[in-house]
């Protein structure tokens, strides 16, 4: 190799290192303003609500002692709880009322009153609110929470978590400990991480909703799902159905163990599909 080839080498060599790391650095940008956009967007919007009506949301921050998390949403709101390395608990309210003007919405919003002593719930001047929480806990904290018309997430948070809903979707990830909850109507997405489950296990349950199953292919475990009324589709072959001459299911429910078994995981449904999902698999399903 000439003196000039070699030089042209190192050049091409030094401007795609370059450009991989100009590259990385972009995604990271990317990632972490998409990161503060969703941050943004909760209670972010304050539109017409139908009928006439105006509404106006109002965000609420405060923080309590770590500990035991209480929360019910009332009738109208949702619970996203995230696990973080933090000392104590912030708690985001996103308070929406609606009127017939402006000024009756804010009046509405103004007269809404966040208790944060025991159960963290809800009370205002009249019915027309709602409250959404965001709330950002110790990764060991344990969780009640409770909504009507709202969805339930949790993740990165170890502990005995217990929920309830009666519409709307529930999510789970990265969650350890003793969890328990249901739907009534609403699909169920859970992402199971690592090798094995920590703690006592997991039993959630909806009535109409599908479910959605993550799980790497090497998690251990005892496995319990299935559905009365839909679909079975899986992409672990041991966590699959037996199938007649036409192709359809034998059977909608398994119960079985999973490399060699381990906690419980049980997540059913009465009318709604299930798929099943390998870790590996999830960016392509």
């Amino acid at each position: 190799m000439t003196l000039t080839s070699y030089v042209s080498l190192m050049i091409k060599i030094a401007l795609a290192v370059a450009l991989t790391v100009v590259s990385t650095t972009i995604l990271f940008a990317q990632d972490k303003s998409e990161y503060k956009q969703k941050e943004r967007e909760f209670c972010s919007s304050s539109d017409n609500s139908g009928n006439d009506r105006v509404s106006v949301n109002d965000l609420r921050e405060f923080t309590v002692a770590a500990g035991s998390l209480n929360v019910d949403a009332g009738r109208n709101g949702g619970v996203r709880v995230k696990g973080e390395n933090r000392s104590d608990i912030l708690v985001r309210a996103c308070v929406q009322a609606w009127a017939g003007s402006a000024e009756g919405a804010k009046a509405a919003v103004a007269g809404v009153r966040i208790s944060s002593s025991g159960t963290i719930k809800a009370e205002g001047i009249d019915e027309n609110f709602a409250v959404s929480y965001d709330i950002r806990v110790p990764r060991s904290t344990d969780l009640s929470l409770t909504a009507h018309n709202g969805g339930i997430s949790i993740s990165s948070v170890d502990g005995r978590l217990e929920f309830e809903t009666t519409n709307g979707g529930v999510n789970l990830s990265d969650v350890a400990g003793d969890v328990k909850g249901r739907t009534t109507n609403g699909g169920v997405n859970v992402a199971l991480m690592g090798r094995a489950w920590k703690g006592s296990g997991l039993d959630v349950q909806t009535s109409n909703g599908g479910v959605r199953l993550l799980i790497p292919e090497t998690y251990a475990a005892n496995i319990e799902t299935g559905t009365v009324n839909g679909g079975f589709s899986s992409d672990i072959a041991s966590l699959n159905v037996e199938r007649n001459e036409r192709g359809r299911p034998r059977a909608t429910r398994i119960n079985t163990s999973l490399n060699g078994g381990g906690a419980p995981i049980r997540v059913v449904t009465t009318n709604g599909g299930i798929r099943i999902s390998s870790a590996e698999n999830r960016t392509t399903n």
